[in-house]
């Protein structure tokens, strides 16, 4: 199951588009960020890219989160392709070692009801290093709504 157009749009919404490096808010610095959320070693101080490569980067990133949730959840869970979407979105936020080790990948696994575990846990991850970011709850709700669409 692929993302879907509406999943897509979901994720650069909320990471929005930027083509030069920035630091990463909570640190200040490590991890430097470009495009829509893309980090790595090639993205260092002053890096400026072209609006194709951060698109080209968008995509082999969401195949790597794809890929995590995938491996991460099935066969154990089946999911609605929005509910998947929401995850995706979760899993480039958070990392893939952070969703791989959550409660809530563990429930999922176990076979409770995706609809109520999103529910539960998705509220749970909307902390920085001072407590609850506004930006963070906001996209929790979004993920949430988008994962409830028929």
């Amino acid at each position: 199951m692929a993302l879907t157009p509406a999943g897509y749009r979901l994720i650069q919404s909320w990471e929005g588009c930027r083509l030069q490096a920035y630091p990463d808010p909570a640190s200040g610095g490590a991890p430097w960020t470009i495009g829509y959320g893309h980090t790595g070693p090639e993205v260092k101080p002053g890096l400026v890219i072209s609006q194709q490569q951060a698109e080209a980067w968008f995509r082999s990133d969401v195949a790597r989160f794809e890929s995590a949730v995938d491996r991460c959840l099935l066969p154990h869970c089946q999911l609605r392709p929005q509910q998947r979407d929401a995850l995706v979105s979760f899993c480039f936020n958070v990392g893939a070692g952070a969703f791989s080790a959550s409660t809530l990948a563990r429930r999922l696994k176990t076979g409770e009801g995706a609809a109520t575990v999103l529910a539960q846990e998705l509220p749970r991850w909307v902390h920085g290093p001072h407590g609850p970011l506004p930006g963070l709850v906001n996209r929790r709700q979004a993920e949430l709504l988008h994962a409830r669409k028929a």
